[in-house]
């Protein structure tokens, strides 16, 4: 698991629930596909500080291939919250 940001979001066509992200690992940017559309808008997450499962094989999502999992918790109602931490720690910082 590696620390990110995510640099843009968009929505993917014809796909109700996902987002094509580009997230800065650091050492390098990665696209991310993710089923969070129907949770946030893609001009309410960039910047947003993320962990990412990094070392996934590679899946193609609608033609898009995606290259990790943003990790998430979800609270009692179904609200999709962001896993990070309260410190910036620097892009690609390994989370144990």
């Amino acid at each position: 698991m590696r620390s990110g940001t995510i640099l843009s979001a968009e929505k993917v066509q014809k796909a109700d629930k996902l987002l094509k992200l580009e997230v800065d690992l650091g050492f390098e940017k990665r696209t991310i596909v993710s089923g969070i559309a129907q949770h946030f808008s893609a001009e309410s997450i960039i910047g947003k500080r993320v962990v990412v499962v990094a070392n996934l094989a590679p899946r193609k999502m609608r033609g898009i291939e995606s290259n990790g999992m943003i990790l998430m918790a979800e609270d009692a109602d179904g609200k999709l919250i962001f896993i990070n931490s309260d410190e910036a720690a620097v892009n690609g910082s390994q989370v144990s």
